[in-house]
């Protein structure tokens, strides 16, 4: 079996490696293939995957989370724009105002139209809420610097609601009994909200910044050619996610901050100088950012072969059906572009970007992580079937659709842009 393992794994990345070229030119994803080769992997095909959300939750959990913190953290590095820079309102409102609008709807159907609790439909709308920052890298910024409005909106919003998601997954157990909240929801508000939201974003933030001015000066002071970034990229991830959650903070926007912190030290220094390409001598190259970047890049290609097994292997025809079709529909078509369009309606954005924002809302590694992180903490009602099945459809649905339409529409916006300027 283990050898079995080995051909399997090494085929697969071996494959992946060689045609990384020919899949930008494919009508379909990368991920939409790695979920068909996962259902074929899976249990009802050749059974080499044999994996159950519910009985193996944890495990399940645990590659997600470590999924969602290297896209976070590559995430933060590849947003190479100052804090008060007005780009950054686009992606708090969609973090925040068109995340609230689309977990109220999802709420609201899964309450009035599958019959779930008040519970279980809090925690599917927590769930569905969170854009996916690795799969949809056909829309996120193409470069570091990149200023298209578009682009880093949707890149900074796929980076900050899959840690601000949380409180909501936090109200959904409460009212399921799983999570003390305090009377009158008195601890819910300051400590998973307030408190865990608010250190999560600080304590990461500088933490990046001290890291990366420490390498600097090392680097330019001590004329120290450190190298290992790869290693020093990890272990300031498991730092900052780490410490966050022994502080009872949120990790995943603590090490979203982290990356940030890290490429605002270099832009601060060097705010003309993009800095994409790795100096050839280390000792010139003081900021670790670019090397941290490129190391991430290559990680998330994992992630996305990982996490797409997963959810292939563990979709089934059954899964497709009233309870979970209907959902995944309105999360797509109705409570995804109302949100974005709403939230949107002041930033002076043309209709074009408003309606490509409001499509390309993937789901993804978060989604699956809330669920798998809801199963292993108790949430095991007569509703979780429905959710369960829910979010996989969802995911599923969202890869295939905007996977296939990512690449040309995005020629489109590019082709209307170039004419505009």
């Amino acid at each position: 079996m283990f050898a079995t393992w080995c051909l399997l794994i090494g085929s697969l990345l071996v494959t992946m490696g060689l045609s990384h070229t020919l899949l930008k030119r494919l009508p379909v994803s990368a991920a939409a293939l790695y979920l068909a080769a996962g259902y074929v992997l899976g249990p009802h095909m050749l059974g080499f995957i044999q994996l159950d959300i519910v009985r193996d939750a944890q495990l399940i959990e645990r590659l997600t989370e470590v999924a969602v913190l290297v896209s976070l953290f590559a995430v933060g590095l590849r947003l190479r724009v100052h804090l008060d820079d007005p780009l950054w309102r686009a992606p708090v409102l969609l973090a925040s105002v068109a995340m609230l609008l689309t977990i109220a709807c999802i709420t609201a159907l899964g309450f009035w139209l599958d019959g779930l609790s008040l519970g279980a439909a809090v925690l599917m709308g927590a769930m569905l809420a969170p854009t996916d920052p690795v799969l949809a890298s056909e829309v996120q910024v193409e470069q570091v610097g990149d200023r298209d409005r578009l682009r880093f909106s949707l890149t900074g919003e796929g980076g900050l609601n899959d840690g601000a998601a949380f409180p909501f997954v936090m109200l959904g157990l409460g009212w399921l009994g799983l999570h003390d909240m305090g009377e009158r929801a008195w601890r819910w508000w300051a400590v998973d909200v307030l408190w865990a939201v608010g250190a999560g974003l600080t304590l990461g933030w500088f933490m990046g910044v001290g890291f990366a001015r420490a390498v600097a000066w090392l680097r330019r002071e001590r004329m120290q050619a450190l190298g290992m970034e790869s290693f020093l990229s990890l272990g300031l991830i498991a730092l900052a996610y780490g410490v966050a959650l022994k502080l009872r903070a949120y990790g995943f926007l603590s090490v979203f901050a982290a990356g940030l912190a890290m490429r605002h030290v270099e832009h601060v220094a060097n705010p003309r100088r993009p800095m994409d390409v790795l100096d050839a001598e280390p000792q010139k190259q003081h900021y670790i950012a670019p090397a941290a970047l490129e190391f991430a890049l290559n990680l998330e290609k994992l992630v996305e072969l990982t996490v797409m097994l997963i959810v292939g292997s563990l979709l089934s025809a059954d899964e497709f059906g009233w309870h979970s079709v209907p959902v995944a529909a309105a999360l797509l078509l109705v409570a995804r572009p109302l949100a974005v369009w709403l939230s949107t309606s002041r930033l002076g954005w043309t209709p074009m970007q408003r309606a490509l924002a409001a499509w390309f809302g993937v789901r993804g590694v978060g989604s699956l992580y809330y669920l798998a992180y809801a199963v292993s903490h108790g949430a095991l009602t007569q509703d979780t079937p429905v959710v369960i099945d829910a979010v996989l459809v969802t995911i599923a649905l969202s890869v295939l659709l905007h996977g296939s339409s990512a690449t040309p529409a995005m020629r489109l916006y590019q082709r209307r842009r170039r004419r505009e300027a």
